[in-house]
């Protein structure tokens, strides 16, 4: 047990890149996916670092004009909120503002596709 106590003492010391230099060298000499054991060294590391190294997963669709055709934007704002025509209307008009908020990446790019589209125009933030 001793060699283990020694070998985890070691691990606490590297940085996140090490572990993650260390967790590719282990996928590829056994040949096992090590993401998990990614996730839980990366905390490890510090804080900082860790919230760097992590992939945004939820995006917020920002409306920031309607392009001088605002009735087909209100169209399309109106199929992907499912708000009311008056509701949409004065989303439109209050631009800058959120038309979804929490969203993936994919549901993001297509709503972009779609406001753009009718001729707004969109921030994915």
């Amino acid at each position: 047990m001793a060699d283990i106590a020694k070998l985890v003492e070691e691990l606490s010391k590297l940085t996140v890149l090490e572990a993650a230099d260390l967790a590719k060298a282990l996928e590829e000499a056994w040949g096992v996916s090590a993401a998990a054991a990614v996730a839980v060294a990366a905390p490890a590391g510090g804080g900082a670092a860790a919230e760097a190294a992590e992939e945004k997963t939820e995006f917020d669709v920002i409306l920031t004009g309607d392009g001088g055709n605002k009735i087909a934007v209100i169209k399309e704002v109106r199929a992907i909120t499912a708000l009311g025509l008056t509701e949409a209307k004065a989303l439109v008009e209050a631009a800058p503002k959120a038309i979804k908020e929490g969203t993936n990446k994919t549901d993001a790019e297509e709503i972009k596709k779609k406001i753009e589209a009718a001729g707004g125009t969109v921030e994915i933030k």
